[in-house]
């Protein structure tokens, strides 16, 4: 991390080096994640860290964008979810940690209506959707907290399913605009698929056994979970209203 901090994790002042901050152009033109987009295309050992040629960091990303009167709130509910257990967090900062950074409001359909705080979690996912994260229960708590709790729209490129439950009544009577265009300019929906139809509903499909751990819903019964690694449906440990798949080992089941 303190190198990332050295390099300003790839910003470039002039689009050569990084000076120091603040650096200001548009992202485009300014980052390219430490450098490592232009390094020798036959030299691994300088590619970026997520080069398909070899097994890098691999990490999922859930981001969720609050309007700045409701970020604090949200930020303490954190805190106490920290508090009970600090070690439980510590899976996130192998994976960069937690990023906070903020957008301008724009009168973009999908955008943001106001100035915002946006907040980042990284976090291990594995291959197998079935597999369990580490500390999967408060991962999901955050996530239900910010998106359920104290309503954070989602990104549309960072989350899982179930950070778009109910996203048209957060977007307003903008979301309408949107589809009234899309539908305009890709009669033919060369540009959709299953996944941003399920996206733009906002619907929560039917539930399965794990769907829960692939963030494809929120789990209700156990097998939403992984009964047989140890992980139940359990209630969460500070905002109680979220239903999350938590490790519990005295309750293994063997399949």
């Amino acid at each position: 991390m303190a190198y990332k901090k050295l390099i300003g994790n790839g910003l470039k002042n002039s689009g050569l080096i990084f000076t120091g901050y603040p650096v200001i152009g548009r992202q485009g033109k300014i980052q390219t994640s430490g450098s490592c987009l232009y390094s020798s295309s036959i030299r691994i050992d300088v590619a970026c860290a997520w080069d398909p040629r070899y097994n890098g960091l691999f990490f999922y990303e859930t981001t969720a964008i609050f309007p700045v009167s409701r970020f604090r709130d949200f930020l303490l509910d954190v805190k106490k979810l920290r508090d009970m257990k600090p070690e439980r967090l510590c899976g996130i900062d192998i994976y960069n940690g937690i990023f906070i950074r903020f957008i301008k409001g724009s009168k973009a359909y999908l955008g943001q209506t106001e100035d915002s705080v946006v907040i980042d979690f990284n976090y291990y996912r594995a291959d197998d959707e079935l597999t369990p994260r580490l500390n999967q229960d408060v991962m999901e708590e955050m996530e239900q907290m910010a998106f359920v709790k104290h309503g954070a729209k989602p990104h549309w490129g960072k989350n899982r399913k179930v950070g778009f439950f109910g996203v048209k009544q957060k977007i307003g009577p903008n979301f309408d605009k949107f589809l009234e265009v899309k539908n305009k300019l890709d009669p033919k929906k060369m540009f959709s698929s299953e996944w941003s139809d399920e996206i733009l509903l906002g619907t929560e499909a039917s539930k399965y056994d794990g769907c829960a751990l692939e963030g494809n819903c929120v789990c209700s019964e156990e097998r939403h979970c992984n009964p047989s690694k140890g992980y139940f449906c359990k209630e969460g440990l500070v905002y109680t209203q979220a239903r999350v798949c938590r490790f519990s080992p005295a309750q293994v089941i063997v399949m």
